[in-house]
């Protein structure tokens, strides 16, 4: 996935409230490690169902970057995009290895998050070089913000993997300079790229919280049922920083937010 920067709370700083399980003055599930954090069922689930979501996203990311790579304007420009679909498929790999060592069965824990992606990237297909920039650029730096919030709250050894599956695979910088070049070739460009990057943004927040909405153990850990999760508040305080960070991205690439 590919972020230009990591907005929300430090995702490395373990959250100060008491997660539900263990009770008022427990050790919150963000100092745990996970065999202790893993003793909750709730929580174990949705871990499960995170690292899925994760690992049908990276495979997914690799798949669509191979495919930008043939709209390519140039061989280093082609050769540049599949360096960066390699690094999504290690991602891949390390999460799916991950699920293996606790205990699950990857491709089982991807399979309930197929048909929210692939509609996702069905229902914003690019249709030249410059929009499946943006795509990569706006559209996977909104799910690693999304994932970058959620994993404060997870236990230590998941949150290091986590944190560590959503660093920018070089694609931010990439996108970022050549858009830039393109709108100052062709001033018209940015129109029709901002209106993209828009409709990218309701789309990539709709795919989020259906996501969310169909699987109850996420949603519970996220709204504080599980884990050290946000209350109702800290939901809306989420998407504001989520919406505050798409419009920083859009003033790198010079588009209107």
């Amino acid at each position: 996935m590919t972020s230009s920067d990591k907005p929300g709370p430090a995702a490395d700083a373990p959250a100060e409230t008491s997660g539900a399980a263990g009770g008022a003055g427990a050790t919150p599930v963000a100092a745990r490690d996970w065999d202790t954090a893993a003793s909750d069922p709730q929580y174990r689930a949705a871990v499960v169902d995170l690292l899925g979501a994760l690992a049908y996203g990276e495979l997914a990311a690799f798949e669509r970057l191979a495919e930008d790579a043939k709209l390519a304007p140039t061989l280093a420009d082609k050769a540049e995009l599949a360096k960066m679909a390699s690094a999504e498929f290690h991602h891949f790999e390390r999460l799916r290895d991950r699920l293996a060592e606790i205990g699950e069965e990857p491709t089982g824990a991807m399979e309930p998050f197929v048909a929210a992606y692939d509609g996702f990237h069905k229902q914003t297909d690019p249709s030249d070089w410059l929009e499946g920039l943006v795509k990569a650029y706006v559209g996977d730096s909104i799910a690693s913000d999304f994932y970058r919030e959620v994993a404060a709250r997870l236990d230590t050894d998941t949150r290091e993997l986590v944190l560590a599956v959503l660093d920018d695979t070089g694609h931010a910088g990439f996108a970022v300079e050549k858009v830039r070049a393109a709108i100052e070739a062709d001033p018209r460009v940015g129109g029709r790229l901002a209106l993209w990057a828009r409709r990218l943004m309701g789309e990539a927040l709709s795919q989020s919280q259906r996501v969310v909405a169909d699987r109850d153990a996420l949603s519970t850990m996220l709204v504080g049922g599980v884990a050290d999760g946000f209350d109702l508040a800290e939901v809306g305080k989420m998407f504001s920083r989520i919406t505050e960070a798409h419009t920083k991205r859009m003033a790198a690439l010079g588009l209107a937010a």
